[in-house]
């Protein structure tokens, strides 16, 4: 790989401008700008299930991972089955999200979501998010949003940095297992120019057997002017990692002995991943409406070791390697336009999208030890997104408003072949297009239980496929004949839904809603195929709670249930639940700041069992945990933190899957055969303490 030095890099990115953008999250003129963390929306939002979370919500919620900002989204997951420089798993609305299959989150107008992605599609690695840095994260649920294109099926998020620091600060943890991280952060104006700064090291072994050592640098240099409504803002950021992994393993490996409950069956798993990105945008907001544009270039890359079915096909183990490396480059324009009251005082939106991938290598490789041995399949990939959307928002009366969207969508591609046995016949362009309605209808807002709206909203959406599974005509692994997959799959989605302030200080939200999806087709890169599981659909219910019951306190609750399963059974076993497709979760946190010396947060995760193949008889094993955050200010320049993960020590499973896999002994017992099917498992990290200190300048 690339890029292996960290400093150049960073000066290299600080001498070119650098630049940052909250391009398609800029704010359109319906919003509202709120501080204090998740607010009334009512008179506001499109939906239920949209919301805003600032970085007050953030400050005091104990974290264990980058990626776990995310878990303010209501019913979102963040889990992970491998080493910490990996994407996190997501589960959201009955999705196994996989590692962002059909979940848009773009971080100041640069997408996160990797697509014809080495690993698997919609690849979405959080782990260069500084949650200290976040000003504000934007949610929406469903794909009722023109502004929302691919991957957004489930909902997206929209992640701002600070535009300034209000004061510099240096923070010092130390943790178990070798944990140390060092962030530094400042600020200064210039007149009208704001300059931020920011480098953070990370190092940590875990709790596994195999040491993780992890290695993590991270940099951020922002210039801004402005707000986000009138201003403009410069953003580069460099980041790399590299790590050794501890995988899911078969539970029976741990019931037996054969390894610890923290153990591994791979000695050398894990990779090395960078990303370093410069982007830009600019903002003008005036009595007619508002023009935005903004451009992003992103250079990529990861390399990941990883035996996921142990040693399934040989006594060496089954290693193999995902290499990516790419650059991605793009950017938005968007002007809006107030009609006055003899148009119903419409706000009138009109955008373009522009998106490319311009993938050099992304391969798959048998390896031993990190070394390879044989190529199963490498490529090349340039993939073209555009997109034009539309949007009318109308206030028809006092009590009534609607919402109508249109987009249209058109993704190029071409996959060149460059490696593989059985490798050589697949290749080729390919192309495809969607238009996408949406309609929102809002009624109120009524004197009921204080401020109450009802909502209804409609809308298509789609996720793309790998463009390798879209131009395949033969399985690399065998040769066998292989069936090339739509490179767009469709979704549809509707949602019934209401937002009260029944006391203040109280804000709930309530939704009803489903979805058809017209495939669950998803990149198997652990094979290099595309892996076809058949049409789905899904419903449920959300409840969503924000609470500032006095002064710096803020409680957030959150309740949702879904049913997902595929409309036609499986030929192989007759079930038709989707697997890993978590049926209820349920949330808490609790973070009290006065601005005192005190100051804290505790948070409950609830996971509900959910099905681990078709049939739904092997379940995982439902849990609840809680993460405890104690922080005193000796001073407002000094401060001590305590940070207790996993504060009762749950021994519980962190993800569950099923399949057929084989260890060490089973192999070399001759019990193996092709595969045993059982339980793979990778387990919660046990109680955890770490200590920080902050010194402010």
């Amino acid at each position: 790989m690339k890029h292996q030095l960290f400093v150049p890099s960073l000066i290299a990115l600080a001498l070119s401008g650098l630049s940052t953008s909250y391009a398609a999250g800029v704010p359109t003129l319906h919003e509202v700008t709120v501080s204090g963390g998740a607010h009334d929306l009512t008179g506001v939002a499109d939906s239920a299930t949209e919301g805003t979370v600032t970085g007050k919500q953030l400050a005091n919620r104990p974290l264990l991972r980058p990626a776990e900002v995310l878990e303010t989204v209501p019913g979102m997951i963040v889990t992970q089955h491998s080493g910490d420089g990996k994407a996190n798993q997501y589960f959201l609305r009955g999705f196994n999200l996989d590692h962002g299959s059909d979940f848009s989150t773009q971080l100041m107008g640069m997408p996160v979501n990797m697509v014809s992605h080495a690993h698997g599609q919609g690849y979405m690695d959080l782990n260069f998010l500084i949650p200290e840095l976040v000003d504000i994260l934007k949610y929406r649920k469903g794909a009722y949003a023109a502004e929302d294109g691919d991957f957004a099926t489930t909902g997206s998020a929209r992640i701002d940095y600070l535009r300034q620091l209000e004061k510099s600060f240096v923070d010092l943890s130390l943790g178990q297992n070798i944990y140390r991280r060092l962030l530094a952060a400042g600020g200064h104006s210039y007149g009208e120019i704001n300059v931020l700064g920011a480098i953070e090291v990370v190092g940590n072994d875990g709790p596994w057997d195999q040491p993780e050592n992890l290695k993590k640098h991270n940099g951020v240099l922002r210039l801004t002017s402005g707000s986000a409504a009138n201003g403009f803002s410069i953003t580069g950021m460099a980041y790399q990692a590299d790590w050794t992994a501890t995988e899911h393993v078969p539970e029976r490996a741990i019931i037996n002995g054969e390894i610890g409950r923290y153990g591994a069956l791979s000695a050398n798993d894990g990779g090395k991943t960078h990303r370093y990105s410069l982007s830009g945008d600019w903002v003008k907001t005036d009595a007619q409406g508002a023009s935005k544009f903004s451009l992003y270039v992103i250079d990529y890359g990861l390399n990941l070791f990883s035996a996921p079915s142990g040693y399934i096909s040989a006594p060496q183990g089954g290693q193999h390697e995902q290499a990516d490396e790419r650059t991605v480059w793009g950017g938005q324009a968007s002007r809006s336009w107030l009609l006055g009251p003899n148009w119903q005082d419409t706000e009138l939106t009109a955008g373009l999208q522009l998106r490319h991938d311009r993938i050099s290598s992304v391969g798959l490789y048998n390896t031993e030890n990190r070394r390879q041995t044989n190529t199963v399949r490498e490529d090349r990939i340039n993939e073209t997104a555009i997109a034009a959307f539309f949007d009318a928002r109308t206030q028809w009366t006092d009590w009534l408003r609607t919402n109508l969207g249109l987009r249209r969508d058109q993704i190029t591609a071409k996959a060149t072949t460059l490696g593989g046995q059985y490798n050589i016949d697949n290749g080729g362009t390919v192309d495809a297009g969607q238009t996408s309605p949406k309609l929102g209808v809002v009624f109120g807002p009524f004197n009921l239980l204080g401020q109450t709206e009802f909502y209804a909203n409609w809308g298509h959406g789609f996720h793309s496929n790998d463009v390798r599974g879209a131009t395949a005509r033969s399985n690399p692994q065998d040769g066998s004949a292989a069936e090339a997959v739509p490179l767009i799959v469709k979704a549809k989605g509707s949602e019934l839904g209401m937002r009260t302030t029944p006391l203040k200080g109280w804000n709930s939200s309530l939704s009803l809603w489903q979805m058809e999806l017209a495939s669950e087709l998803v990149f198997i890169g652990d094979e290099g195929i595309s892996g076809p599981k058949g049409a789905s659909q899904r419903h449920g219910v959300e409840w969503s709670n924000y609470i500032t019951p006095a002064d710096g306190w803020i409680i957030d609750a959150d309740l949702a249930w879904s049913q997902a399963r595929f409309k036609e059974a499986n030929p192989d076993n007759g079930g038709r639940h989707v697997p890993n497709a978590i049926p209820l979760t349920g949330s808490m946190a609790v973070t009290a700041d006065r601005g005192g010396t005190w100051f804290g947060g505790l948070r409950l995760r609830y996971l509900g069992a959910y099905a681990l193949e078709e049939t739904g008889e092997q379940k995982s094993t439902a849990f609840w945990m809680i993460n405890l955050k104690a922080g005193y200010r000796f001073s407002p320049k000094l401060q001590v933190s305590l940070d207790v993960l996993n504060l009762f020590d749950k021994k519980a499973n962190d993800i569950e899957y099923w399949g057929g896999a084989c260890t060490r002994n089973e192999t070399l017992g001759g019990a193996c055969g092709g595969g045993i099917d059982g339980k793979l498992v990778h387990p919660l990290e046990p109680r955890t303490i770490r200590v920080g200190l902050r010194i402010g300048f």
